[in-house]
């Protein structure tokens, strides 16, 4: 089971404490600091094994999400647990900060309280825990009660209590976002090394009554290493590709999923850097590429330059260029791609003397969105709603934008 919960500090101070399945003495927390202290956080793993308790962790900005777990329970359970609390805190609080929790610390225990019973993860969904602990507001400064409600939601004890009963909308509206994120690897002569996109389909849904959908894509093959909301009906999708489920009330993400097939990347980069004993010529284009014809936007190149140059003279025919002394970092922020002409970044840098010449090239990071695109051909082929009389309004919007997008000089 999960025994206890601690929120604690990058630098070691614990600003929340919970504990489920009986009390988990701190020293927990010590060895847990002891393994960050060890390398760098990137490298700490998901869930580290002692003596006694095996720790999942998460962490988010400047915070670690510690979960200690003892007895025969998945990992991932511990993890998604987590997830799902950082999540639902997002939701009720709109960040994940030392501040946010300490001045929210009572409704932080309120909705802990509800999340686990005797170690076993409970009530998660938010729609139910919005009945139960009411978000935080300007009223809950004022001495006028508390702000947890006085009886179980209705729906909380049904077989859908990702759902409340009586829902009653004078407009039936249900919208679907497909965000897409490419991560590629790209060669010198921009040919795909590596490749693929990770997906997930989020929901907002204002319907009356209980209705039951059925969702079908285009090409619902492709689609691998889905993660699903628990409404879905999983035997139906594995034996039909459908989406068959009874939607949660208001926003929610339906699931989760992997392409692996080459994709069509909506933009180019084609870099060139070359390095002598002089220092460097730098020469970097990027334009759109296959998509649809959609605008690029937010479209930010950085290149992170070895530590051996001392200086970089770089200009733009577009966008702003901000090269930091310090991290030996460009950033090349175009903004929207122009389809009239092409960006073009040029320019020198300069070694530190007596510096050898770097042995390699930089690689090119690569961030951007395009909006009602999608990289994969994943789309919305129809949606059915079974169970109630009206017919809802439907929207679905795709949204395509960088992973970790690289290409190689």
């Amino acid at each position: 089971m999960i025994k206890s919960l601690f929120i604690l500090t990058t630098k070691g101070d614990i600003i929340i404490e919970k504990h489920w399945g009986g009390f988990v003495n701190r020293t927990v927390v010590d060895q847990f600091l002891d393994e960050v202290g060890k390398g760098p956080l990137s490298e700490l793993l998901p869930v580290i094994a002692t003596s006694r308790y095996y720790l999942a962790n998460v962490q988010v900005s400047d915070l670690f999400f510690l979960a200690p777990i003892q007895g025969d329970v998945p990992p991932l359970v511990a993890i998604e647990f987590l997830y799902r609390t950082i999540e639902l805190f997002k939701d009720y609080f709109k960040d994940v900060s030392e501040e946010g929790l300490k001045n929210n610390f009572v409704t932080v225990y309120q909705l802990l309280d509800e999340l686990m019973d005797s170690g076993m993860p409970f009530v998660t969904e938010p729609n139910i825990l919005k009945e139960m602990v009411h978000p935080p507001s300007i009223m809950d400064v004022l001495p006028i009660g508390s702000g947890n409600a006085v009886q179980l939601p209705e729906g909380a004890l049904t077989n859908v209590p990702w759902r409340k009963l009586g829902c009653k909308y004078a407009t039936n509206e249900i919208y679907f976002d497909i965000i897409e994120e490419i991560d590629a690897t790209f060669d010198p002569n921009g040919m795909i090394v590596s490749s693929h996109v990770a997906g997930i389909v989020e929901v907002s849904a204002h319907l009356s009554g209980m209705p039951d959908l059925t969702l079908r894509f285009t090409n619902p093959r492709m689609i691998d290493d889905c993660g699903f909301h628990p409404c879905i009906r999983y035997s139906r999708w594995e034996n039909e590709r459908i989406l068959s489920f009874v939607p949660p009330d208001g926003n929610f993400t339906l699931m989760t999923y992997r392409i692996y097939q080459q994709i069509q990347a909506p933009m180019y980069c084609k870099p060139q850097i070359v390095f002598d004993q002089n220092g460097g010529k730098v020469t970097v284009m990027a334009g759109p590429k296959a998509c649809g014809g959609k605008t690029v936007e937010d479209v930010v190149i950085t290149i992170p330059f070895p530590q051996v140059v001392s200086s970089a003279n770089l200009s733009a025919t577009h966008g702003n260029v901000h090269y930091d002394e310090l991290t030996k970092v460009c950033k090349w922020d175009i903004g929207k791609l122009p389809k009239e002409k092409t960006p073009m970044l040029s320019g020198s840098v300069s070694l530190a003397p007596g510096a050898h010449v770097p042995e390699s090239n930089p690689t090119c990071l690569v961030d951007f969105r395009v909006n009602m695109f999608s990289s994969s051909g994943i789309k919305v082929d129809s949606l059915a709603v079974h169970g109630e009389s009206y017919k809802p309004y439907k929207g679905v919007r795709s949204i395509t934008q960088a992973g970790k997008f690289q290409v190689r000089c």
